[in-house]
Parts: C-alpha cells; sequence; structure tokens
C-alpha cells in the first residue's frame, strides 16, 4: 500500500465514521395509561412501534404518603386491579422494550416538601416498582426499567434532583434508567436545575407542545429548532428526544406534521451527539394518526 492510498483510505474511513455518527438511529418513546381504549400494554409493545413505553401516571405521591397509581380505563390500583399488568410489562421488556414508571402528569397533586420525603419516596418506588421487596407491589412482581419525572407545576427541582440521587444510591450497581420531561421552554420552571445536574437523567424527553414560543406553530420549525439546540448544548450528558403531539387532538398546539418531521425536522436534530429520538404523547392518539408508522424509518 503506498503512502498517499493509506492517507485517501485514511480519510475515507474518517468521513464514514463522521457520516454514521451524524445519522445516529433514535428511538420512539411513548406514554401509555390514560385511555382505556388504547388497548393491553403488551399489545402495544407488539406493535414494534415503540423502544420505551412510559407508564402514566403515579400521580399521587410525596408528603410522606403512600404512592398511588392512576392508569385511566386499564385497571383499578385501589382494588390491587393493577397487578395484572405484571405479565404483560415482562411481556414487553422480553422484547426488548424498556418501561417506566411516568411520575406526575398535568393534574397531578403530587408534591416533595422536603429532602426526607424525597429520601422516604426513593425508598417506596424501590421498593413497590423496581429492584426492592415489598408485600405492596401495585404492578405485581414484574420490576420496571426506571422512573420517568413529568412534573408539571409546583415543583422545587432541588428536591427532584435530590429524589433521583437518593433513588440511585439504594440502587447501588443495579441498573435503573431516569429520564425526565420538562416543558420545552429553558430552563423548565419545575425540573430546570434537576435535569441540567450531570450523569442524573439518561433521557430528556422535552414537550414541544402546548408552549408556542419553542414548539412548531403555523408552518414554522425556526423555533422549534433553535429551542432543540439549546436544550442539546446545555444537558450534553443525556440522550435528548423530540417530544410531539401524537396528533393534532393530543395538545393545544404545537402537532408536527409527520411529513415536515422526516423532511427538515429530524434530518436537522439527528446530527445532535446526544439526540435520543422522539417522544410521543401518547399511545392512544398515535394509534388514531398512525404517527409513529408514518416517522419511524427517519428517527
Amino acid at each position: 500500500m503506498t503512502k498517499m492510498f493509506a492517507v485517501i483510505l485514511a480519510l475515507a474511513l474518517g468521513a464514514a465514521v463522521a457520516n454514521f455518527a451524524q445519522a445516529q438511529d433514535g428511538k420512539i418513546a411513548a406514554y401509555w395509561g390514560q385511555n382505556g381504549n388504547e388497548g393491553p400494554l403488551d399489545k402495544v409493545c407488539a406493535s414494534d412501534n415503540y423502544e420505551i413505553i412510559l407508564l402514566s401516571f403515579l400521580n399521587e405521591f410525596g408528603n410522606f404518603q403512600r404512592p398511588m397509581l392512576n392508569l385511566a380505563g386499564h385497571c383499578d390500583p385501589y382494588s390491587h386491579g393493577c397487578t395484572v399488568l405484571s405479565g404483560q410489562i415482562k411481556s414487553c421488556q422480553s422484547s426488548g422494550v424498556k418501561v417506566l414508571l411516568s411520575l406526575g402528569g398535568g393534574d397531578s397533586p403530587g408534591r416533595l416538601v422536603s429532602d426526607a420525603d424525597a429520601a422516604d419516596l426513593a425508598k417506596r418506588l424501590w421498593a413497590s416498582f423496581l429492584g426492592g421487596d415489598s408485600s405492596d407491589r401495585p404492578l405485581g412482581d414484574a420490576v420496571l426499567d426506571g422512573i420517568d419525572l413529568d412534573v408539571e407545576s409546583g415543583a422545587t427541582p432541588e428536591l427532584y434532583a435530590g429524589l433521583v440521587r437518593h433513588l440511585r444510591s439504594i440502587a447501588g450497581s443495579s441498573k435503573v434508567l431516569v429520564s425526565a420531561a420538562p416543558q420545552c421552554p429553558f430552563p423548565d420552571a419545575n425540573l430546570g436545575s434537576a435535569v441540567q445536574t450531570p450523569g442524573l437523567f439518561d433521557f430528556i424527553f422535552v414537550q414541544f407542545y402546548n408552549n408556542p414560543p419553542c414548539a412548531y406553530v403555523d408552518g414554522d420549525d425556526g423555533k422549534l429548532l433553535d429551542s432543540w439546540k439549546q436544550w442539546s448544548s446545555s444537558i450534553p450528558s443525556a440522550k435528548i428526544y423530540l417530544g410531539l403531539p401524537a396528533s393534532p387532538s393530543a395538545a393545544g398546539s404545537g402537532f408536527l406534521p409527520a411529513h415536515v418531521a422526516t423532511s427538515s425536522v429530524l434530518p436537522e436534530i439527528k446530527s445532535s451527539h446526544n439526540y435520543g429520538g422522539v417522544m410521543l404523547w401518547s399511545v392512544f392518539y398515535d394509534q388514531q394518526e398512525s404517527y409513529s408508522e408514518s416517522i419511524q424509518s427517519s428517527v
């Protein structure tokens, strides 16, 4: 091999690697649990449309109370009816789908009141939903892959950072995934300093909807792309997801048509080093629009 040929080959390989890095494949995450018409969890996972499912929601928590689920239309946690989901969760996991429990939601009364409260909640989450041991496991013996924080009002970010630290300390060497779903105005009013803490979160599902100043509005994707760049550069240690409503009726504003997502938005954001994929609200709305199927090859 001549020296010149070796140089040319090295440059070509370098360009190929660079192009591969720029064309990262992402994942699709979606929230499930707030509409009984979206169907059983195991069938949703079997659709192959999603790599991450976020069970929504654990809406009552904090102030040292027993956390309570609200999986509207699917099961009754007060009669231990949600243990039926245990086998479905395991089925999802056996097919490679990660299943996380989302805390909060738009109407959640849940609040952390102190660091001691955050430590108490971390213990309860570990014992009741993750790798711990408890007689009170609302979802049966299935071990979830992690938790998601969809805290949309009245939060103290430092307490949620403390919650994650306490949970990771309890988990030790056990792998627990932790995600958050902040609103796109930066920094998020409820989770701002928490999600900006290096190493705390694995995924950040930024909600680019119901926020016209930083979401897609009336054919203009410029504000969305500018906001994406701010999130991506400000939180380099976590995978950032483009959070979207899966149909026009899924949110008050911010619906990004699939053809716009695939032709202009996704090609632009996939060059970010910490691009993770797309988050959808929700499985039910996605089924109405077939949104995930329309964008899947471009994510």
